[in-house]
């Protein structure tokens, strides 16, 4: 059965629910169809567009109903899968809680088992994935954390169903973890003021204490429903306590909790450390360290700038673009065309100046397309390595001058592969100010791998200095409009927690499908666009207008740019890509119309510049109309004017690149 049925139906009166809890990846469903069979209900929760399952499963004659809810980091709430979970355990008739670890990451797993433990709910914990954990060499005391926290604890292998049968005392398991947090004096007087504030609920004061106290503001309606009068009681209490604090003490509570779940830790893992797990934990812990991590961040962007600047943009460009297009491709198609068009539009059309075959296709399959892949394959390694939540850890100190924190890199490093879904996936970001600033850097000056890897490209070809002085001004224009927009916004930061996998050796056959499917999107996706932006100049060639044009644009792009006339081109298009108008760079720049500096100039200018169409308009989608003509407005005559002020400076410092 898979439909839309009323859940409430599935109980009988006195009858609890026992609900599955965990963080995402841990084998949730998988316990869930073992224990309910095919009985199982999918539904929306009420309210939201999230799924939830619910079933049934007949244990010694007695029927039990069971709930599937969405995977968390933390149960307070910092996306709508959390809330929802959350709200199942607060609203519903729970009669235990089945909380499913990974066993290789018992430290993440257990953050939310003391959560659960304040809230006061019965819990058993399925310590599951057991078999990965032991191939890692980690050995876990389950009866000393059985003993430690006062609950039940059952190791499992889900996908063989090894021990669920085991799991069925949970569903009786009525008696709550005998463990609670310490939290600085200050903290456990405002937990306690708060609480005598609150009416009775299905989980414990405490629990909602601190939730409300680390300014859970998806509790409001709830507070204002169970308790109207309060309110601003809570607030006070609230802004009392953290006047006695630096740190948010969202934050501090946190950092407690960690501390309490490393002492566990410490008592019932066991790590046997091979040569190779020692290795990669000396790496993985150095690659955080506010002094060595930066070494290695260095390595990092010298191998990418090798790999993708010089390898691929040099080597195979090189190959497709003059062995294959230049010397077959091109001059066979451009034979057959002209014996059935001599000459007129459509000779033109197909293989004219901005002809479809020789300038679409030239740019986007012989000089961009090389270029991504190798881009595609180094970040995948990066992905798969392990390396870029240490990264988050690393910029969270310079991001918080921004008024982001670490997880916003991950949107920022995603928009290396694709400026438009990374601005999709600034849904994680807890606070509306975080996403419109992640949003807006992004389409400033978050280049995506097509253009980033023609840039490396281009600068390969000039010298590393040059490519210093790029990067080095993106940078510092990012920071400076990141720092400028986290003053002029309103709204709070959020707090910063983030699970850090092990560093590993990523798997061949991983790169190679990751790469596959990304090199499959830039055909989709990308080559269309280069046809349509051919097409406009091809257009705009013929009605004289690009004449007209480059004239209009030659005060800006000659006088205060310094760039030859011919740009002029590779901007307009940059308009429908950014990538098209940086492979227009990278033609002048082969054709020698371009010095070093003015490389440089242009390649910053074009960086800064709008977004392309397709990130436009999920601009449009996920922040609305207004926000996204404010940037674009903002994002053109600002590109312009930096790129102004970097061939100022370099004039006036006399620097040669």
């Amino acid at each position: 059965m898979h439909g839309h049925g009323k859940h409430k139906e599935a109980l009988k009166a006195g009858e609890k629910w026992l609900v599955l809890v965990g963080n995402p990846n841990v084998g949730k469903s998988v316990i869930f169809g073992a224990l309910t069979g095919r009985y199982a209900t999918v539904s929306n929760y009420p309210g939201t567009t999230v799924e939830v399952s619910r079933g049934t499963a007949k244990i010694g004659g007695q029927r039990f109903g069971i709930i599937d809810s969405p995977g968390v980091n933390s149960l307070v709430p910092m996306s709508e899968d959390e809330r929802v979970t959350r709200d199942i355990l607060l609203n519903e008739d729970i009669g235990s809680v089945l909380q499913v670890m990974d066993s290789k990451n018992l430290r993440r797993g257990l953050l939310i088992t003391l959560q659960l433990a304040e809230m006061g709910l019965p819990v058993t914990l399925a310590l599951n994935m057991y078999d990965e954990a032991g191939e890692r060499g980690i050995t876990i005391d389950a009866d000393g954390l059985s003993r430690s926290m006062g609950l039940g604890v059952v190791p499992t292998i889900a996908t063989q169903r090894w021990n669920l049968d085991k799991l069925f005392d949970a569903f009786t398991h009525r008696k709550s973890p005998d463990f609670n947090v310490a939290y600085h004096p200050n903290i456990e007087e405002g937990i306690k003021r708060i609480g005598g504030l609150l009416p009775a609920a299905r989980i414990s004061n405490r629990s909602l204490a601190i939730m409300l106290l680390s300014n859970d503001t998806t509790l409001n309606d709830w507070v204002a429903e169970s308790a109207p009068g309060a309110t601003a009681g809570i607030e006070q209490i609230r802004t009392e306590t953290q006047a006695r604090f630096k740190e948010p003490i969202g934050y501090i509570i946190n950092r407690t909790r960690l501390k309490t779940v490393d002492s566990i830790v410490e008592k019932v893992v066991r790590q046997e450390h091979t040569g190779k797990s020692k290795l990669s934990t000396l790496i993985g812990s150095l690659s955080m360290h506010p002094v060595w991590g930066v070494p290695i961040l260095l390595a990092v962007l010298f191998f990418m700038y090798e790999f993708v600047g010089v390898l691929g943009a040099g080597v195979s460009v090189n190959f497709f673009e003059n062995t294959i297009f230049k010397a077959y491709l091109n001059p066979w198609t451009t034979r057959v065309v002209e014996y059935v068009f001599p000459s007129g539009l459509m000779h033109d059309l197909i293989v004219g100046p901005y002809g479809i075959v020789t300038m679409a296709f030239t740019y986007a399959i012989a000089i961009v397309l090389p270029i991504v892949g190798f881009f595609f394959i180094f970040f995948s390694f990066l992905e798969d390595s392990g390396y870029l939540p240490r990264l988050a850890i690393m910029v969270d100190k310079i991001f918080k001058l921004m008024g982001l924190n670490g997880k916003a890199v991950l949107p920022m490093v995603l928009g290396l592969g694709c400026d438009t879904m990374a601005t999709m996936t600034t849904r994680i970001l807890e606070t509306k100010k975080e996403r419109v600033i992640v949003t807006l850097l992004l389409a400033l000056g978050v280049p995506c791998s097509a253009q980033l890897g023609v840039i490396l490209g281009m600068l390969g070809a000039v010298s590393l200095a040059a490519t210093l002085w790029w990067a080095g001004s993106v940078v510092v224009v990012t920071l400076l409009v990141g720092y400028l927009a986290s003053k002029v916004l309103p709204g709070e930061s959020s707090d910063f927690i983030l699970e850090i996998p092990p560093i590993r050796m990523p798997q061949l056959s991983n790169i190679v499908l990751k790469t596959l499917v990304r090199v499959e999107w830039y055909l989709k996706e990308a080559v269309p666009l280069f046809v349509l932006g051919t097409l406009l100049l091809f257009a705009l060639d013929k009605t004289n207008a690009l004449k007209y044009l480059e004239a209009a644009g030659s005060p800006v792009i000659v006088g205060f740019l310094d760039l030859p006339v011919e740009t002029t081109k590779a901007f307009i298009v940059g308009f429908l890509r950014r990538d098209y108008g940086a492979a227009g760079l990278f033609a002048l720049q082969k054709d020698g119309l371009l010095t070093p500096n003015q490389v440089v100039v242009s390649l910053v200018t074009m960086t800064l510049f709008v977004p392309c169409i397709a990130n436009f308009f999920m601009i449009v989608k996920e922040r609305g109309a207004k926000a996204a003509v404010w940037m674009t407005l903002f994002i053109f005559p600002f590109a312009v004017l930096m790129g102004g002020a970097l061939n100022l400076i370099l004039k006036i410092f006399g620097v040669t690149l």
